[in-house]
């Protein structure tokens, strides 16, 4: 609201002039982390990028009485683990991760019963401190071949007896 001239008042009550912002200079993609293609990239330890992935975390907590863990194993990096599989299977339908993301997740390796002695003698070390360690999740998620990643809770289920037709399991040489 304008002030007439004629009132007195102090300096200080005065209107100021609207402060002046500068014209921004020409952008440019000069930061190492910008996308220089129209795709996101792919490969190991990049992850898939999905909508509302953190949901899965608050899913997983709903398998912590059904999880069976062999000795050695912790409850939050199996669901650490599992989750990332979750969350990679739902973005590569594009989607939000759901209840039978990680049913699959969680049936894939054996967590809900089941499971063949090799498979956990495979899980145990790979999940050890998942949690804590980024790479290691992302280890457990790169594992599952895309594939599999097709199939439902049921099919894994069925397909657990030959678990290593399942997974990207690294040569014993």
């Amino acid at each position: 609201m304008t002030q007439p001239s004629f009132v007195p008042i102090v300096e200080a009550d005065q209107v100021r002039e609207a402060y002046r912002l500068h014209v921004p200079g020409i952008w440019t993609q000069s930061r190492p982390s910008e996308l220089r293609t129209t795709t996101v990239p792919t490969g190991p330890k990049l992850g898939t990028p999905g909508p509302d992935q953190g949901f899965a975390l608050k899913l997983a907590r709903r398998f912590e009485d059904r999880l069976q863990l062999a000795e050695g194993e912790s409850m939050e990096d199996a669901i650490a683990g599992g989750t990332t599989v979750a969350m990679r299977r739902a973005a590569r339908f594009g989607r939000a991760p759901s209840i039978h993301d990680l049913t699959f997740a969680f049936t894939l390796w054996g967590f809900l019963g089941d499971a063949p002695a090799d498979l956990i003698a495979e899980r145990t070390p790979l999940f050890r401190s998942a949690s804590h360690h980024y790479e290691a999740q992302r280890e457990i998620a790169d594992r599952v071949r895309d594939e599999t990643l097709r199939l439902t809770p049921d099919q894994v289920r069925t397909a657990l007896p030959d678990w290593r037709k399942l997974l990207n399991v690294p040569d014993e040489g």
